[in-house]
């Protein structure tokens, strides 16, 4: 069996489209599967199994990157397309089958439209592939023997979505300090690389000296290691959050102006906090400290969530939560 799956071109509707391929690679053991995604998605699918081509889709003026994918895949016959850019590629090859994902914007949390697409209820949760190779690279980089580890993620793709550096320390310091739910842990600070996101990480680097500096040091297979070894991921609403989700990690998503109900981590141990005022509309800088530790010791005190039970309370992040914290277990 032939897949052609054509993905997202950013880092988390990549990740939360694993989901499907994982329930896909499930239903049909011995399928070869051609992931056409974005350049900077690519990492995403890099240790897929049974993965036997990736189409690196630039975007091209006069949507010529659509003509290039459509030479790349025309010439073979596919068993299944599945296209969640719901684009005309898929009605221009050859395939047994096509699932389309429709066009424009729809209520409801991302993962269960996408779910949608193969009429899949519960939706399939996302992974993160990662070999030994990149697990090795992730230990190199943390010093042996020692306490837990908190992963921080204060960069993002929009200057909106950053909740200020000194909160993300003062969270940190709340977590670790004497009597905090994990007292001694040891902070790993994450970004993309980049001046931007360099830049973004570089006021909590400097305010916690003992931080592990991973910025834009790793491969997104090898971060999805070296968050897979931590205690706690805490970070804004990005690609690299929605990595964590999907490793595993008990995640803590940090949003404002965007839509949690939309877009909130999900993963067996995953919740959304929301600044106060109107869900998708509040500033970051109404996202209190004392809102994040709550959320935070919450996480951690709540067990690993069902496949169902997390996208729901994902789905419901944004109701309830405009005033302080958002969401239940999952979310």
């Amino acid at each position: 069996m032939r897949i052609l799956f054509v993905t997202a071109t950013r880092i988390g509707d990549a990740v939360l489209s694993t989901g499907l391929l994982d329930h896909l690679l499930r239903a049909h053991p011995g399928a070869r599967v051609t992931v056409a995604c974005g350049p900077v998605a690519e990492g995403i699918f890099a240790r897929m199994p049974q993965r036997e081509d990736t189409i690196v889709l630039a975007k091209r003026r006069f949507s010529l990157h659509w003509l290039m994918l459509w030479s790349r895949v025309a010439g073979r016959r596919w068993d299944l397309v599945v296209d969640l850019r719901g684009s005309a590629l898929s009605w221009l090859v050859w395939t047994r089958r096509r699932a389309v994902m429709r066009g424009g914007r729809r209520p409801g949390h991302k993962l269960l439209q996408l779910a949608a697409v193969l009429g899949l209820k519960p939706a399939p949760r996302p992974v993160a592939w990662f070999g030994p190779a990149d697990d090795a690279r992730a230990a190199a980089l943390l010093p042996p023997g020692e306490g837990p580890l908190i992963a921080l993620g204060p960069s993002a793709n929009w200057a909106g979505k950053v909740w200020p550096a000194e909160r993300f320390v003062a969270l940190f310091q709340a977590l670790t300090g004497p009597g905090g739910r994990l007292e001694g842990a040891r902070p790993v600070v994450l970004a993309g690389p980049g001046a931007t996101e360099a830049a973004l990480a570089a006021p909590v680097l400097q305010a916690l000296p003992g931080a592990i500096d991973a910025v834009g040091r790793l491969e997104l297979p090898e971060a999805a290691a070296l968050l897979a070894r931590c205690a706690l991921f805490i970070g804004n609403d990005s690609g690299l959050m929605h990595l964590s989700a999907a490793a595993g990690v008990p995640t803590l998503g940090l949003f404002g102006p965007t839509p949690a109900g939309e877009y909130a981590p999900v993963g067996p141990r995953a919740r959304a906090v929301l600044a106060r005022g109107l869900p998708g509309k509040a500033p970051m800088a109404a996202l209190s400290v004392e809102a994040a530790l709550e959320a935070a010791i919450a996480l951690l005190d709540t067990p690993p969530a069902g496949a169902w039970d997390e996208v729901a309370a994902a789905t419901g992040a944004a109701t309830g939560a405009g005033a302080g914290a958002g969401a239940g277990a999952g979310a």
